[in-house]
């Protein structure tokens, strides 16, 4: 794989406007009628969502991800995907880049909850 370029610098406050926080993944579900979607509920210590995935094709096992604490961007405006709302968005890597993706997830366990930056 050849890195893409980087992207045009942005303004710090930018950033700061992104709100990703670590969550622990308790359950995922097929959405019915998508051969891309995934519903994963995810526990973030003082609440739990919703976020809608199209990790489907990505995984042989997707209840392997289950227990696993992963990155989630939670200040997204919540958006309908075939009939279901995701109330934000899976952090991954590799996907831009054309790779099988890969959860980004904390070095060590932290509380569900804590925030990136």
């Amino acid at each position: 794989m050849t890195p893409a370029s980087v992207k045009p610098p942005i303004p710090f406050s930018a950033l700061e406007a992104i709100d990703v926080r670590v969550g622990t993944i308790r359950s995922v579900d097929e959405v019915p009628k998508s051969d891309r979607l995934l519903r994963l509920t995810v526990d973030f210590g003082d609440h739990t969502r919703r976020i809608l995935a199209g990790m489907k094709r990505e995984r042989a096992n997707p209840s392997e991800i289950v227990g696993r604490q992963a990155l989630f961007v939670v200040n997204l405006e919540p958006r309908k995907m075939m009939g279901e709302v995701s109330e934000g968005m899976i952090f991954d890597l590799g996907y831009a880049d054309g790779i099988t993706p890969c959860l980004a997830v904390p070095e060590c366990p932290v509380p569900d909850g804590t925030r990136a930056g």
